[in-house]
């Protein structure tokens, strides 16, 4: 008799991707272990709201306030600090700056 994981494995068509999603209240990737939303998991988000970038931000600022609450009741000293928690679940949301092309007018 199989596992359930085992049966799972077995009928994952080739080339799936496995969704990086977090393990809380650690917020590691349940994947790759690292700290969630990791390099795979933001590309595949980006990916998945690549129509609606508010839909993004809004989905990523709930994850962040979730976060927020669970990485300090885990580490109170030192806390992570408002920039370092903005970057890792906003900064992946702003889109970017495109280069100024061509020399600039009169």
């Amino acid at each position: 008799m199989t596992s359930p994981n085992e049966s799972q494995v077995q009928h994952r068509p080739r080339g799936a991707l496995r969704p990086h999603l977090p393990m809380r209240p650690l917020w590691l990737c349940r994947v790759c272990a690292a700290a969630w939303p990791c390099p795979p998991g933001r590309l595949l988000l980006t990916m998945e709201y690549r129509r609606d970038r508010v839909a993004l931000s809004v989905y990523m600022a709930s994850q962040l306030f979730d976060a927020t609450a669970d990485l300090i009741k885990l580490n109170p000293n030192p806390a992570p600090t408002p920039a370092e928690l903005f970057d890792r679940f906003l900064g992946c949301t702003a889109p970017k700056a495109q280069p100024a092309t061509g020399p600039a007018g009169p």
